[in-house]
């Protein structure tokens, strides 16, 4: 962490990429870890497009189950520090495949949702959007939801599998080209196109750190690599910076 604090002091621009492993705690589990949301189930069928329109209350009752865990976690250590790095200058903003909207919570105010954010449902049909706590209430009490409007199917603005990233992937990149750090925190680098961010920046852009409790794809690529849990190196870092 000392010389991760003495990179970020000197950076001119720097990014966080964050992904499932910074939530775990605040009580959210992540996807391929041990007890993670993957571990029994096959994401294909409670998690896609297909999923979605196939078989739409398999679907829902699945969302309504991880909603209901993303609703009551607060932000951890993690999300703080992020956030209090930014309001100091030190960090640009926060690049995050995460649905948790823990970021934006913990005061972070330059957040690029890679996949969406759970608190918002919309439209297929119209667009409109709706909260998505009420569109979860509206499918216990009446079945799959339906617009009123247009009578489209209402989903999370999440992304699924098999659908395309939103226009948030394409203004990160864009920031990355533009930086000299990336924090790569809590993510495991398996999920593309957003992992593929990574040795891009490397190839055309400047230092790479990795802080993740397992091995990623891209570790030999990295500057520096701490294969540990979260919350102890961001006290640390919190700490060096004085934050």
């Amino acid at each position: 962490m000392n010389r991760v604090s003495n990179w970020i002091v000197k950076s001119d621009s720097s990014y966080a990429l964050t992904g499932a492993g910074i939530s775990t705690d605040s009580g959210i589990p992540d996807f391929r870890g041990s007890g993670g949301l993957w571990e029994d189930r096959d994401p294909m069928e409670v998690a896609s497009r297909h999923a979605l329109h196939d078989h739409p209350e398999r679907f829902f009752e699945f969302w309504i189950d991880r909603f209901s865990k993303l609703e009551d976690a607060p932000p951890n250590v993690t999300h703080v520090v992020l956030a209090e790095l930014e309001e100091s200058g030190l960090l640009s903003g926060v690049i995050t495949q995460n649905i948790d909207n823990l970021h934006i919570e913990a005061g972070s105010r330059r957040v690029f949702q890679l996949h969406g954010n759970f608190k918002v449902s919309r439209c297929e049909g119209c667009g409109r959007e709706l909260p998505t706590d009420r569109v979860l209430r509206r499918f216990k009490d009446e079945g799959v939801p339906r617009c009123g409007e247009c009578g489209g199917l209402i989903r999370p603005d999440v992304v699924l599998f098999n659908e395309q990233l939103p226009e948030a992937f394409t203004e990160a990149e864009e920031k990355l080209a533009r930086s000299d750090l990336l924090l790569v925190l809590g993510t495991s680098l398996e999920v593309y196109p957003v992992a593929s961010l990574v040795p891009h920046f490397k190839r055309t852009s400047g230092r790479v750190v990795i802080v993740n409790n397992q091995p990623t794809p891209y570790d030999d690529l990295a500057d520096l690599v701490h294969h540990g849990d979260l919350a102890p190196a961001m006290e640390a870092l919190k700490s060096r910076l004085d934050l």
